[in-house]
């Protein structure tokens, strides 16, 4: 499990936030989760190529840092659901301006000629409406 540094030796609030959020998928959790609680194979199977080990681990940091919150419980088998905290979606509202930016610069190409991807948010209208 990797180990967090001393509030006192970030360089910047930047480099505090990024530390949260290093790593590949934990961006990635934070989004999925900001839809609706997900079981930990359903985390799995939303983000291809992650492995249980990865996951797991970055579930556990997610959690020790306040971001989520890992509920279990009490059934036969047993249940774990993991959510977004108050801390996790403010964070998630912080990092809407970096996928904005992601859509518009990198992706912007795409979005120009009228190409729509599977995870893009466009609004359904009915032709002539």
């Amino acid at each position: 499990m990797a180990t967090g540094r001393r509030p006192g030796s970030y360089v910047c609030g930047v480099d505090a936030a990024t530390d949260v959020i290093g790593g590949k998928w934990k961006v990635l959790i934070l989004w999925a989760l900001a839809v609706r609680p997900h079981r930990f194979g359903e985390l799995r199977r939303e983000l291809p190529g992650v492995t249980e080990k990865v996951l797991a681990g970055h579930l556990r940091e997610l959690e020790a840092g306040g971001i989520v919150h890992r509920e279990e419980y009490d059934e036969v088998p047993p249940r774990v659901a993991y959510s977004l905290t108050l801390k996790g979606v403010s964070l998630n509202t912080a990092l809407e301006p970096l996928g904005a930016w992601g859509k518009r610069s990198v992706l912007g190409a795409s979005a120009a000629a009228g190409e729509v991807r599977e995870d893009d948010d466009v609004a359904l209208i009915a032709r002539g409406a």
